[in-house]
């Protein structure tokens, strides 16, 4: 299986010297839409991955080897400070797309609009970019579940309904059909499109450095085969897009002499998760993965289900005295749950003889205290759903059985604790014509470095509130769409 969809995906060989007119840094949502558009518009197009190019289906999803081969330091990278937060990268062909769960949602307009008149961002209402999703959404299917939900996601469902609150299906980048369906991610979509249209890609490649050179772009770079030793690569392109991610792409830029308005704004939906327990058996490891989320308090904080494997379970219970045992016995019963709130604001700084860059985070008093209410009102959902038990991934919090145990919880989130996780970065490098706060124009050109883009969830001037991989496409979309149609200009 492995050589087979590798042949699909095909890579080039590597050589110590490679040429196109368009380099994409970064094969995520963000660089396959790009790249796939160029090629298509009959560019000579390289797509560079640092990560390995391996199939959508191995390793097995959200197994211990899918963390090792496809995520960046094994899932292990942390903003750290008063209160840190461990978020993740994916870190292969297809980028994040390969491992996330693929829910999927347009941008709110009312974040559209805030962008515009905080960043000055050109062209960017909801109807401006409704072209762009329908065009993304043509190529990589959105489907809502054909069946009835998992019973971990009906309990969540359930729960704000019998408190009134409003909460939905959340579709997803998902073809059901066939035996068991397939995630819609960029090495099943734009990337073999890409490919199709004439397009190059090359994997274990890492672009450590960017420079001008007698009018055209020098990538140096490190490819470090799976098999054999590494070697140095020069890549030498005309236009470059840069998709690493929202850590990745700032400390990239940095090290290359750029720094205006870069990597001093990323920000995160932090997440705090429970883990609730029920009466009565609610973990069917054949489910599909769950879909329902609660609106209700957006756009402060959302809440939703997550993947409740067994070793999930026991990870999110480390905390607690024999939670090894007791999950063993009670897994079945038990499901992760999560609220996602908007806080925190980082910095990303390159040091020396450091391979990956300094990520240092902040909270404000608002956050922490929404970090508690958003906590409450999650366990008051699954109180309300029937759990007779539930277990905040957060150690210094107590077990909550009753409305009472609620009451007793602190206002705000102390610092230096909760446990806080995320799984969307964003806004490194914010787009717009705003200069004291934009690292970009408004379609992503970087400023004052002639040919040179960004096109990757950086880009996004704050929190999307949803989950932002569908804003990640369109942006790009719309973006790599104006420089093709204004030549680049």
């Amino acid at each position: 299986m492995l050589t087979v969809a590798c042949a699909r995906n095909r890579t080039e060989p590597v050589i110590r010297e490679m040429v196109a007119e368009v380099a994409v840094i970064g094969s995520g949502p963000g660089g396959a839409v790009t790249a796939m558009l160029c090629a298509e518009a009959g560019k000579s197009v390289l797509l560079v991955e640092e990560g390995q190019n391996l199939p959508l289906h191995w390793p097995e999803h959200f197994s211990r080897d899918e963390i090792l081969h496809k995520y960046r330091n094994a899932g292990v990278n942390v903003a750290l400070g008063s209160t840190q937060i461990a978020y993740v990268e994916g870190c292969c062909v297809g980028g994040g797309s390969e491992v996330n769960r693929g829910l999927y949602y347009r941008t709110p307009s009312y974040v559209l609009d805030a962008w515009r008149k905080d960043f000055d961002v050109r062209h960017l209402s909801s109807d401006e970019l409704m072209p762009h999703f329908t065009e993304c959404e043509a190529i990589a299917r959105v489907e809502y579940l054909p069946c009835e939900a998992s019973a971990i996601s009906k309990r969540l469902y359930e729960g704000a309904m019998n408190l009134g609150w409003h909460a939905i299906e959340t579709p997803r980048l998902y073809s059901y059909g066939g035996r068991g369906g397939s995630k819609q991610s960029m090495s099943e979509t734009f990337v073999p499109r890409f490919l199709k249209a004439g397009g190059r890609l090359i994997a274990d490649t890492a672009v450590r450095r960017l420079s001008r050179q007698e009018g055209k772009w020098r990538l140096d770079a490190i490819h470090t085969p799976t098999h054999g030793p590494s070697q140095t690569v020069e890549i030498s392109a005309d236009k470059v897009f840069v998709a690493c991610g929202a850590v990745q792409t700032p400390a990239l830029l940095r090290r290359s002499g750029l720094r205006k308005n870069i990597g001093n704004s990323l920000r995160f939906h932090p997440m705090l998760k429970v883990v609730a327990e029920f009466d009565y058996e609610v973990n069917d490891p054949g489910d599909f993965d769950p879909v329902h989320q609660i609106k209700e308090f957006e756009p402060h904080f959302g809440m939703g289900c997550s993947i409740s494997k067994q070793p999930m379970l026991a990870l999110t219970m480390a905390g607690r005295p024999d939670c090894l045992a007791y999950v063993e016995h009670r897994w079945r019963r038990m499901g992760i749950y999560y609220v996602q709130t908007t806080g925190g604001c980082a910095t990303i700084r390159n040091l020396p003889f450091f391979r990956d860059p300094l990520v240092r985070v902040r909270h404000s008093e608002w956050d922490l205290h929404h970090y508690a209410e958003g906590l409450k009102r999650l366990s008051e959902a699954l109180l309300a759903a029937g759990a007779i038990a539930i277990y905040p991934a957060a150690p210094e919090y107590p077990v909550l059985r009753s409305m009472a145990d609620l009451r007793k919880l602190p206002e705000n989130l102390p610092n230096g604790s909760g446990n806080l996780t995320s799984v969307h970065v964003f806004s490194s490098c914010p787009m717009g014509e705003n200069e004291a706060l934009c690292a970009t124009d408004s379609f992503g050109r970087v400023r004052e470095a002639d040919g040179l883009y960004i096109a990757d969830a950086s880009l996004l001037c704050g929190p999307t509130i949803v989950n932002p991989q569908g804003t990640v496409m369109a942006v790009a979309h719309r973006n790599a769409t104006h420089a093709i149609e204004n030549r680049f200009a």
